[in-house]
């Protein structure tokens, strides 16, 4: 819940710094963080809205047996005593009230509701009883509000109330006052009693305070009638109806208890301002809420749900027991302030309700035993009557080996319910439907004869209507017109193939003309085989669309991180796959019609030939009867001819019966002729259905061929896109896991770096002051200033696990009270993997908190300056409305008001700007400290055996020894600078009045300076510091007196000392012991009369060192010393003029400007020398191994030993910045100080070479196989080369259309092209591989415009066209061992080289034709660097060697 905004913020100024999604529980916390809960209440939410969504269900519940506890937490004045309702006010109204009085409201009205119900029906009223307790936790004691005999001082006595758990895990107090609750009005007065009696008190943040937890409980005994279950209201059974009435005649007894908890507020003591008991009471309160914060992190926290709940560290836990993660409805009301001023207490309480939201409650039911035994006994009674009643239906049955099994019919009758459901459905859709689309026709067709009568005239609407009326009628007429006829039709076929069946088996004389008419039976056949093709491919598109949901379900994790895809591929291939199941259902339909009347065709041809032969037969038959009756009839008339006797009566007789016989013999003979006629007919379109059979069965044939073509097809293409689907999505997810990974790490650096420039502006600041006024006394003061910081104690940064001696002595200079064990226990690689995982996340825990709490500080520093300028802005304001109303002098001074308005509103909005920022900030690193716990602490030292938490113990005592030593030294140094300020400010404040007052005696003569010290005056009286309105005043000055601009010298790296003591010549840098300067060669051909402008900048000032100063800068430095060159005629023109010395091991790597010197070694360090003074200036070291690699460029310096860059920033001290991994990873600070080990983590590898692209924005380092990118403007790692299959050695970047070109060699012995585009990310493959390859490991490569030179163990030269891409030159058997290093002289056309055996060769840059060698070093060259004049080169005999040509090398070296 989001209180609304107090009238004091508003003047204040203060802005809303929430906001509450519309429609959704979500609120939006600055400007992008989201927090989502369940119910979210705006500023404008009335409390009534509040009680029903949160707490009337609970209230329900407990009528049922459940607990419930509702509490609200929040910072102090952020409304939680307002929500809950315990702050009782004479003249709250009734839309106020709080969740406890409605709750007691509620409660009452619900047991007078149910009072009222049971007489009603006729039922034993229940009975209640109702309990009040009312606690109070004040500084962790437990106190009774009831209690009427407590006086003032009673809250300083021992409480007598104990807090214990029952066998159930329920918890219970003894000593507490219970009382009694009647009515509505007893409880209120209860609950005033107790709230008055509650501890509160004012602080700066709320007037009433609660000082206290309060935790108001109500107890509710109900005893009521059993209810009986709706199983058992619907059993129709004897039996069961009496047992049901004997049971409803039994009571149950229901407990629910109802915590309504107001906890106090968390709150700041430098906010609230709390001295003594206040402060006594805000650490206790802030003490219960932290155990209750770790019980809700225990509980809510995924990860730590197996750990120990830590219920008993407060009083207040261990009485929330049950509604923290045991028998409880509980619900969190966490109340927030809108304001920006509370924008760290809001992000706290935020995510303090986040962790509750995860916490799983077990509730149950709370009976009695006796309820719980009849409820459970009630259960089994109604088992049991089902299972009975289901022998009895027959659904259950027992077998022959007595196993109960169900009933096979029960199954069917449900599987034809839910069809003969379906069909229903379906049947009542398609007569909706019908009847749409007729009362459509109808208006269609009355819409067609009123235009047709409107046209001639007669059109009305009651005609209209007539009209609409008669076509309804007859579209209903036709419509039961046509279904008749559909019913007649089916009648028909129905008797028509009864006939036929009965015609075929009874063999008879008569046939039927549905034998004659396939053509008939074909259409019915048609129509039956078309409605089953569809009930097929319904069937398929519905087994397909449930296979593509079960592909769905299975990749639903791709399809979560694969939002993104294209949706217009999508419905590509959802239309093709529509078009397949559309063509392939045509096609299976077409099939299916087609195999029916093959079928009934061939049924047709066997029906044929077997009516052929019974005609046949017959005919053959009759034809026989004809034939023996006229040879009878003959025979008759014959035997008539030769008897006399026979008279003509008789002879007509025989006549007619033998004519009677002829006549139906020609009748049935007739019948068999026009039969033979008919079958004559089928006989002569046999041929045509013989030839549609075979059409038919070649068309099935090739639509089966077609089928199986575009199932193939259609796997083939759904096995494609599902395939390319789970790509994709891998891809995206992949992508999206680094894009996270990435912005993390950018919002990261991008608040250290706003860290890292506020500090740096102080520092400037700071130096700047103290440059202009401090003046130092003494030498002793002088060596007291250029002391560095402390170092780090020794100890620490040894090698970890190296056992010590038992007479060895603690870092504070006390011997050890216990002796240390030796062994190889301290040495395992798993204890010191596990303590240095350790050691770099309390790291990353300090930096991270350490920046937070910086941040806060600014966001307060920029609260307080926004509340003096709305407060001054006011005072304007108000005096502006006085003017007006006055109206002396009004439109001046109106203006001048205006405007110094307009000013204060500007930086009001500057500011609130600045804050908004602040709030971007801290949300980032909150988010960034939930995404960067990567080691879990928990799980490191639940791993660990008995040796390994000794180790860690061991080595824990010795960085709290070392920070608290550290800590106690920065203190003392604190306390003097402190001392010191104070001492300049007090110096400073007396000079610039003697300066102020000798100004003013000479701005009587000069009206300008007059001018000028009224301004400063006028800043004195607008309250600014002193220093800042001298310091205007010396600008001026400067301005006024016309300062000539200083001649321009050459840059160089001046110390701490210079820029502090700009002044003075005690600090400047001593060159007397340095023979000459180090200058180019073209000032140095001039002699030595004219020095340069090195010499003119030297020469301003007195060159002098205190002796003091000089022991300290000059003890332990590197020098470089000069070379006197031969006076031989023969000498090389390439000669050696200096010598640097100083490494105490070899110097693996080199480079340069035309100032500086960068050289790193094996001693693990790297040196920087100034070129112009020729001294060491300062020694980068804390390396873990050698400094293998060094880059310089603005005034950073990158070192490479490991796996590890360093990244230094020499501008005012030698101070490491950063800390980069092989693996991508950034670290503030020196995070390898303490790995002094040569060892690689894993996960790591050794860096080989770093490279900078030419304007500086981008570092490539070799690691492995890869080259890894950085955006130095962020300090992330952005992508990374790849291709190599060996480690990559040697590397080097040049510019080319506006894209950085990255040359690699590898051990694979190939060369490699890669073009990198600004912005690029991700891996990046190489677009061009060089060839013929090496034929060893390539260790050196140098680039000259558009050409490449690259070395190789094979002590081979090659020069490759980088615009042709091809090789051009080589040079085999270059040098007589590996060649180490490449390089170009400067100012001439010619590529020096260096080998292993020292040997230095000069080589033709176009023809690479040799130009002459010279003996360089009597060691390996390790490194070669060359500046505009000169050329650089490191050896393995611990110097550095500097090189400058005399004349020209084109011709030769000698």
């Amino acid at each position: 819940r989001i209180r609304p905004q107090l009238a004091r913020e508003k003047i204040e100024g203060c802005h809303i710094c929430t906001f509450c999604m519309p429609a959704e529980p979500q609120v939006m916390l600055g400007k992008d963080k989201a927090f989502t809960y369940d119910y979210v209440f705006d500023m404008d939410s009335q409390q009534d809205i509040i009680y029903t969504h949160c707490t009337e269900k609970l209230i329900e519940g407990c009528f049922e047996g459940y607990n419930a506890t509702i509490f609200a937490y929040g910072q102090t004045g952020s409304g939680k005593t307002y929500t809950m309702g315990t702050g009782f006010d004479v003249n709250i109204s009734e839309e106020e009230l709080g969740i406890i009085p409605r709750a007691v409201k509620h409660l009452f009205r619900g047991i007078e509701e149910r009072r009222d119900s049971a007489t009603e029906q006729g039922k034993p009223v229940p009975e209640f009883k109702i309990n009040a307790q009312f606690l109070e936790l004040y500084n962790e004691e437990v106190l009774d509000l009831f209690e009427s005999t407590r006086d003032v001082d009673g809250k300083r006595q021992k409480s007598t109330i104990k807090i214990h758990e029952d066998a159930s895990g329920g918890i219970y107090t003894v000593g507490v006052t219970t009382r009694t609750v009647t009515s509505e009005a007893e409880m209120m007065q209860c609950l005033k009693l107790g709230a008055l009696s509650r501890t509160t008190a004012s602080t700066q943040m709320n007037i009433q305070s609660s000082r206290s937890h309060a935790i108001f409980t109500i107890h509710l005994c109900q005893v009521r009638v059993c209810t009986p279950d709706d199983s058992e209201s619907n059993e129709t059974d004897g039996r069961l109806a009496n047992g049901s009435s004997k049971i409803s005649s039994e009571f149950e007894t229901l407990t629910a208890k109802f915590h309504f908890v107001d906890l106090a507020g968390s709150e700041r003591l430098k906010r609230t301002g709390a001295t003594g008991d206040r402060a006594k009471e805000g650490i206790s309160i802030n003490c219960g809420l932290l155990a209750l914060g770790n019980v809700i992190s225990a509980l809510g926290d995924r990860s730590k749900r197996s750990t120990h709940v830590p219920y008993r560290d407060s009083k207040l836990t261990r009485l929330l027991q049950d509604s923290l993660g045991g028998n409880s409805q509980t619900v969190m009301i966490a109340c927030i302030s809108p304001s920006d001023r509370d924008f760290m207490e809001t992000l706290s309480c935020l995510n303090y309700a986040n962790r509750a939201r995860n916490i799983k409650n077990k509730v149950m039911v709370n009976q009695d035993k006796a309820s719980q035994q009849i409820s459970a006994l009630r259960t089994d009674i109604a088992r049991l009557q089902m299972e009975l009643m289901e022998y009895k239906t027959g659904k259950r049955m027992v077998g022959e080996d007595g196993m109960e099994s169900i009933n096979d019919m029960v199954h069917e009758n449900s599987m034809l319910q839910t069809e003969n459901s379906n069909l229903r459905i379906r049947v009542k859709a398609m007569q909706e439907t019908i009847d749409a689309q007729r009362a459509r026709l109808t208006q269609y067709l009355s819409d067609q004869a009123n235009q047709v009568l409107a046209k001639v005239g007669e059109g009305t609407e009651e005609i209209g209507n007539m009209i609409q009326n008669y076509i309804k009628e007859i579209e209903e007429l036709r419509a039961k017109l046509l279904e008749s006829e559909s019913v007649n039709e089916n009648l028909r076929k129905t008797l028509s193939r009864a006939n036929t069946r009965s015609s075929l088996y009874a063999g008879g004389g008569s046939f039927s003309p549905a034998h004659f008419a396939p053509e008939i039976v074909a259409s019915d056949i048609i129509e039956m085989c078309v409605c089953v093709c569809v009930c097929r491919v319904c069937e398929d598109h519905v087994s397909d669309h449930e296979e593509g949901e079960e592909l769905e379900g299975e990749e639903e994790e791709y399809e979560m991180e694969g939002e993104e895809s294209s949706d217009e591929s999508d419905s590509e291939e959802l239309d093709e796959k529509e078009d397949f199941q559309a063509d392939l259902a045509n096609i299976t339909c077409e099939i299916a019609i087609k195999q029916k009347l093959i079928d009934e065709l061939e049924n047709s041809q066997r029906r044929l030939h077997t009516l052929k032969q019974q005609y046949e037969q017959k005919l053959m038959m009759l034809q026989s009867k004809i034939r023996d009756t006229q040879l009878e009839r003959d025979k008759v008339l014959h035997n008539m001819g030769s008897v006399e006797t026979c008279t003509e009566e008789k002879a007509k007789k025989i006549k007619l019966e033998y004519e009677k016989k002829l006549s139906s013999m020609n009748k049935e003979m007739q019948k068999l002729q026009s039969a033979q006629k008919e079958h004559a007919r089928l006989l002569k379109n046999q041929s045509q259905y013989e030839k549609q059979l075979k059409k038919l069965n070649q068309d099935v044939a090739e639509m089966k061929k077609t089928k199986v073509g575009l199932m193939r097809q259609m796997k083939e293409v759904q096995e494609k896109n599902r395939v390319s689907e789970c790509r994709r999505n891998r891809e995206i997810a992949t992508l999206k896991k680094d894009q996270r990974k990435h912005e993390h790490q950018l919002r990261q650096l991008e608040a250290q770096k706003r860290q890292q420039d506020l500090v740096l502006r102080r520092k400037n600041e700071e130096v700047t002051a103290l440059r202009r006024q401090v003046r130092p006394t003494s030498g002793k003061v002088n060596r007291k200033v250029s002391l560095p910081e402390p170092l780090q104690d020794p100890s620490h940064r040894g090698i970890p696990g190296r056992p010590h001696s038992a007479g060895a002595v603690a870092p504070n200079g006390t011997p050890r009270k216990y002796p240390l064990r030796t062994g190889s226990v301290y040495t395992t690689r798993t204890a010191r993997a596990k303590w240095q995982s350790l050691e770099r996340r309390i790291t990353d825990i300090i930096m991270q908190r350490l920046t937070i709490s910086n941040m806060e500080a600014d966001m307060n520093r920029f609260l307080k300056q926004r509340e003096d300028l709305t407060k001054r802005r006011e005072k304007v304001s108000r005096k502006r409305e006085k003017i007006a109303t006055e109206g002396t002098d009004t439109d001046r001074s109106i203006q001048s008001l205006n405007e110094e308005m307009d000013a204060l509103a500007a930086n009001i909005d500057y500011i609130n700007d600045s804050i908004a920022d602040c709030q971007a900030n801290i949300m980032q690193m909150e988010e960034a400290k939930e995404e960067g716990d990567t080691v879990d602490i928990t799980a490191v030292i639940s791993s660990c055996n008995l040796s390994e938490a000794r180790f860690l113990l061991d080595h824990f005592l010795h960085m709290a020894i070392n920070k608290g030593l550290q800590a106690a030294q920065k203190d003392s140094q604190v306390k003097m600078m402190e001392g010191r300020l104070k001492q300049t400010e007090i110096n400073s404040a007396t000079q610039n009045q003697l300066l102020f007052h000798m100004l003013k005696e000479k701005a009587e003569l000069n009206p300008e300076l007059d001018a000028l010290l009224g301004n400063a005056l006028l800043c004195v009286t607008c309250k600014l510091p002193l220093y800042v309105c001298f310091s205007l005043l010396a600008s001026d000055l400067l301005k006024l007196c016309g300062e000539a601009k200083p001649r321009k010298a050459r840059r160089r790296t001046t110390t701490q000392m210079e820029l502090l003591y700009a002044g003075s010549g005690e600090f400047d840098s001593p060159t007397g012991d340095f023979s000459a300067s180090l200058l180019p060669l073209a000032e140095a051909q001039e002699g030595t009369g004219d020095m340069g402008p090195v010499a003119g900048h030297l020469g301003d000032r007195e060159l002098t060192v205190s002796p003091s100063a000089l022991s300290t800068r000059i003890a332990g430095l590197g020098v470089i010393n000069p070379v006197s060159s031969p006076k031989s005629s023969h000498a090389a023109r390439l000669q050696c003029v200096y010598v640097a010395e100083g490494h105490t091991k070899p110097v693996m790597c080199v480079d340069c400007t035309d100032d500086l010197l960068f050289t790193g070694s094996k001693d693990r360090t790297c040196k920087v020398w100034n070129l112009v003074t020729g001294q060491e200036i300062m020694s980068l070291g804390d390396h873990p191994s050698s400094v293998v690699s060094v880059r310089y460029c603005s005034s950073l310096v990158f070192t490479v030993s490991t796996a590890y860059i360093k990244v230094w920033d020499i501008r005012d001290s030698a101070k490491c910045i950063r800390t980069l991994t092989s693996s991508g990873q950034v670290s503030s600070g020196d995070s390898c100080v303490s790995l002094r080990s040569l060892s690689i983590p894993p996960g790591e590898n050794q860096i080989n070479q770093i490279s900078l692209n030419p304007t500086g924005s981008y570092l490539y380092s070799a690691s492995g196989n890869l080259v890894r990118m950085w955006d130095l403007r962020k300090f992330v790692s952005t992508g990374k080369l790849t291709g190599h299959l060996g480690p990559v050695l040697c590397l080097t970047v040049d510019q080319g259309n506006g894209q950085d070109v990255v040359l690699t060699g590898s051990k694979d012995h190939t060369l490699k092209m890669f073009e990198v585009t600004e912005g690029v990310q991700g891996s990046i493959v190489s677009c061009h591989n060089f060839e013929p390859p090496h034929q060893e490991c390539i260790v050196s490569l140098a680039v000259q415009g558009n050409s490449l030179y690259s070395s190789s163990r094979d002590y081979c030269i090659k020069k490759w066209d980088l615009s042709r891409k091809r090789l051009v030159q080589q040079a085999a058997s270059a040098h007589s061992d590996w060649v180490s290093a490449l390089g170009v002289v400067p100012g001439c056309p010619v590529m020096l080289s260096a080998d292993r055996g020292g040997l230095l060769k000069l080589w033709h840059a176009d023809t690479l034709a040799p130009l002459g060698d010279l003996r360089g070093h009597d060691s390996p060259v390790n490194g070669l660097a060359t500046n505009s004049s000169q050329l650089f080169t490191a050896s393995d005999d611990r110097t550095v060697k500097i090189w400058q040509a005399k004349g020209s090398l084109e011709e030769g070296i000698h």
